[in-house]
């Protein structure tokens, strides 16, 4: 174990501050060797020219011939034409200008009441960015209260709408896709609108569009005469969406300081675009991530935000890395099954869940503390003489700091002043470029989620089979069984037989027999 004054030493000179947007990072308790830098340093440099080329409008994701453009959400005057720019512009302008007459009631429910609530339907980083902004950023008493429907579990949703019960008809709904054709989002926009008729409403009165231009949902919304309609653009994924529309109109209608937020973001940009590398947090990161994962992401990454207002971060990394990293081929084609695993919860409840493994299990992890310095807005209370709840809190992340350290276990720790729109910005911006950054070190493509698209097809696959099944199903004697009835379909047996016990848990066939194995089991129609 290092000494007291060694580890002063590497602290000094491994952390990283930008006192003029209260952001710091500690890299001291990663172990990685001073040739890192030397070793990495044509891919580092390959890796800033790549950044320049993106933000400068080159086509950044050669799989789909897209460029990539989120930079350019909160700093339009990098858009490469002035087209795009205006665009951006315009866009922003009118979210906040219709959150605006939603308050003072310019735009009101089909019945002339002011809207009370939010819905958003969406799934991935459709929802999941406003819901992170949501949770980190929407003040105590919001001017509007938020839920969302972001899966297509019919339970879920029917808790959601049970929650919201008569404030439906002062409910706007937001249906977040862009391809306009997500399935998900599909069936979550047909609940709402279902609940709203059965309470005698109009849903377009109350709808909104977030979608592509001349997408399918596009056009229904045009067709049905919804509120308003905002773009998603191509070069715009959904994991990096929440500085568009996507987010910015969810967060002005809750009350948040969305020019603030986009603020933030620019300022981390601006910090990580020209700075070298031992003085860059974006490029840093993407290097302690590369040191601890020897460039094969052999260890997962656990994020531990001490901010119960962040609990939903490590989620939203989630999305961010894994489904921008975690790729079978990189650029060159070659199989390289790239990416880093992301988990964690908050702190200091992790203390007594899943630390316990971190210090004393196998070492297959490095740690990223999330600390804020200003606890809480009020002075607060004494919880004992001298100490307050957030005096314990700061005690708790240092402690497990060290004790993770102590056996050996690395760990970053990333600062912020405070929690508000700017930080969270800040944050936000700090990971997206730091994945940037990290794809071209492993050479793989950031943008684009092949493995998502072929999730989506084997489900399209399954749920055509499963239309299949449910027809061929007799109405009486001794049933089918799944291997006779997969073997009349050409599909496979074990398919069949889920699909059959799913059709029987919902009523639409049930069991002639119910064997000892799913073998032994015989299925009627309803």
């Amino acid at each position: 174990m290092s000494t007291p004054n060694r580890l002063w030493d590497r602290f000094q000179t491994h952390f990283l501050r930008y006192p003029q947007i209260g952001f710091s990072m500690d890299v001291s308790r990663m172990s990685f060797p001073d040739s890192l830098f030397t070793v990495l340093e044509p891919a580092v440099t390959r890796a800033f020219a790549a950044m320049r080329e993106l933000e400068g409008g080159a086509i950044a994701n050669p799989d789909e011939g897209r460029m990539v453009g989120h930079y350019w959400l909160r700093s339009p005057e990098l858009a490469p034409t002035p087209e795009l720019k205006a665009e951006i512009e315009t866009t922003l302008a009118a979210t906040l200008q219709f959150a605006a007459d939603v308050h003072t009631g310019k735009i009101t429910s089909a019945d002339g009441r002011t809207f009370s609530r939010v819905l958003v339907v969406g799934i991935g980083g459709s929802a999941l960015g406003p819901q992170l902004v949501a949770d980190a950023l929407t003040p105590a008493h919001p001017p509007m209260a938020i839920d969302f429907f972001d899966n297509t579990d019919p339970d879920g949703m029917d808790r959601v709408a049970a929650r919201i019960g008569a404030e439906l008809a002062t409910t706007l709904t937001l249906v977040i896709s862009k391809s306009g054709g997500t399935k998900e989002t599909r069936n979550g926009m047909l609940e709402a609108e279902a609940a709203y008729k059965a309470r005698g409403l109009d849903f377009a009165r109350h709808a909104v569009a977030i979608t592509g231009d001349g997408s399918e949902l596009d056009k229904h919304a045009r067709a049905q005469g919804w509120l308003a309609r905002f773009p998603m653009w191509d070069w715009v994924g959904g994991r990096t969406s929440v500085m568009s529309a996507v987010g910015t109109l969810a967060a002005a209608l809750q009350g948040v300081d969305v020019r603030q937020f986009l603020a933030g973001a620019a300022a981390m940009d601006a910090e990580t675009r020209s700075r070298p590398v031992r003085e860059n947090a974006a490029m840093l990161l993407a290097l302690m991530w590369h040191h601890a994962g020897g460039g094969r992401g052999a260890k997962d990454m656990v994020v531990l935000p001490y901010k119960d207002r962040l609990v939903l971060f490590s989620k939203y990394l989630q999305q961010l890395v894994m489904e921008s990293l975690g790729k079978e081929h990189d650029l060159d084609g070659k199989v390289v099954n790239q990416g880093i695993a992301v988990y964690g919860n908050k702190g200091s409840t992790d203390q007594h869940a899943y630390v316990q493994q971190l210090r004393d299990g196998v070492n297959n992890f490095f740690a990223v503390f999330i600390q804020v310095a200003r606890a809480r807005d009020s002075a607060g209370i004494e919880v004992e003489p001298g100490y307050r709840s957030g005096d314990y809190l700061q005690g708790f992340l240092r402690g497990t700091r060290k004790a993770l350290a102590e056996k050996g276990r690395e760990s970053v720790t990333v600062g912020i002043s405070e929690l508000n729109a700017f930080s969270l910005g800040m944050l936000i911006s700090l990971f997206e470029r730091a994945v940037g950054f990290y794809a071209t070190l492993v050479n793989v493509n950031a943008y684009h989620q092949p493995g998502v698209e072929a999730g989506k097809k084997a489900a399209t696959e399954f749920l055509a089979q499963l239309g299949q099944v449910r027809a061929a199903l007799p109405a009486t004697g001794n049933g089918v069984g799944a291997e006779e009835l997969a073997t009349s379909l050409g599909i496979d047996p074990e398919d069949a037989w889920h699909m059959l016990s799913h059709l029987a848990a919902n009523g639409a066939a049930r069991f002639a027999a119910e064997g000892a194995s799913p073998a032994q089991d015989r299925f009627l129609a309803a």
